[in-house]
């Protein structure tokens, strides 16, 4: 897009007035990066028909800096709330989309952010079928907010539940874990190293897609460890099944660099966020099968099984360390990385 003919260079007061630079913001940007029947009736929402059960989920996004190594805001804004449709066990297909502007920012920055938003939803296979843009500002806001909200269709084959995991189901996670919150920490001010580290931040509804469509109702589970990290969603488990969950630090997937990374900063990677993670709880019969599939998919290809569920210790997780000894794993108290995702 070139943004010599736009007539304005940064985002000002007067793009969120509703008035005529709204309707220039909106049509030569908006509109035109996510054109599609649904949003191009410029309605106040959108219609669509679903056939079955619907999964809804919304997220803000609010990331300090917003564009980071391996992604931006945008992209992190479409995955995020993809991820978490998945989840459900349902595959998404639209996204509202609804920005929070602060006066000032340079509007080549804002468009980057669009065609971010534009890449990964289609890399998604979603449309963006409404959304809102509001203006705050200068020193209100930090840049750029995101809030999306998803739509999908519930799997036929899905029954995601806490109520179906039974004592011996496998955890497995998809790859290594707290690659997206080393990556943002390796660019805060006063924080800085030398890293190559990059965001995981990517769309894993294909591969949930595949395990479903596979294995039904022999998927009991999935969550995305994203704010809290893996421990904090695995004591969430662990509390509302009333089991224990039983993992394994050698099994634990981080990448050395990352493993690294954290030391230094007095981290452990069990809390750090995630943002291209994903763990599923499967019945122990089809444990093996699941990880055949994953690991031939580009988005599964470190998948391992870290744990699994047991009788002992009923609503606490418990690693078993490299040497030999336990301990509990108890979820994250207060914020360790604030402004994460």
């Amino acid at each position: 897009m070139d943004t010599k003919n736009l007539g304005f260079d940064t985002i000002n007061l007067g793009h969120g007035s509703g008035g005529t630079m709204t309707r220039d913001l909106l049509d030569k940007i908006i509109f035109k990066t996510f054109d599609n029947p649904y949003l191009n009736q410029k309605h106040d929402g959108s219609i669509v028909k679903f056939d079955g059960e619907i999964a809804i989920s919304t997220d803000s996004f609010v990331i300090s800096p917003i564009f980071f190594k391996g992604g931006n805001i945008g992209e992190l804004a479409v995955n995020g709330t993809v991820n978490d449709v998945a989840m459900c066990g349902a595959i998404p297909k639209y996204l509202s989309l609804a920005f929070i502007v602060e006066e000032g920012l340079k509007i080549d920055e804002f468009i980057k952010i669009v065609n971010s938003v534009k890449a990964a939803a289609d890399e998604s296979g979603v449309l963006i079928i409404t959304g809102d843009t509001k203006v705050v500002e200068r020193g209100k806001g930090d840049k750029i907010f995101i809030n999306t909200t998803g739509f999908g269709e519930v799997h036929p084959k899905a029954k995601i539940t806490t109520d179906n995991i039974k004592i011996g189901d496998k955890i497995i996670v998809n790859g290594f874990i707290a690659q997206h919150g080393m990556a943002i920490m390796s660019q805060r001010e006063g924080l800085q190293f030398e890293s190559t580290i990059e965001s995981d931040t990517t769309n894993v509804n294909y591969l949930v897609n595949d395990l479903l469509d596979k294995f039904g109702d022999k998927i009991h589970l999935f969550r995305d460890p994203t704010r809290g990290g893996l421990a904090s969603v695995l004591s969430e488990i662990a509390g509302d099944i009333n089991k224990g969950v039983a993992i394994y630090e050698k099994d634990i997937p981080l990448e050395k660099q990352v493993a690294a990374a954290c030391e230094i900063l007095g981290l452990d990677p069990l809390y750090v966020a995630n943002e291209g993670v994903f763990l599923t709880i499967v019945d122990s019969a089809v444990a093996e099968e699941v990880l055949d599939l994953m690991k031939k998919d580009e988005k599964g290809k470190n998948s391992i099984c870290v744990g699994e569920i047991t009788k002992n210790h009923p609503t606490k997780v418990v690693m078993q360390s490299l040497i030999g000894g336990k301990r509990i794993v108890t979820p994250l108290i207060g914020e360790q990385l604030p402004r994460i995702c």
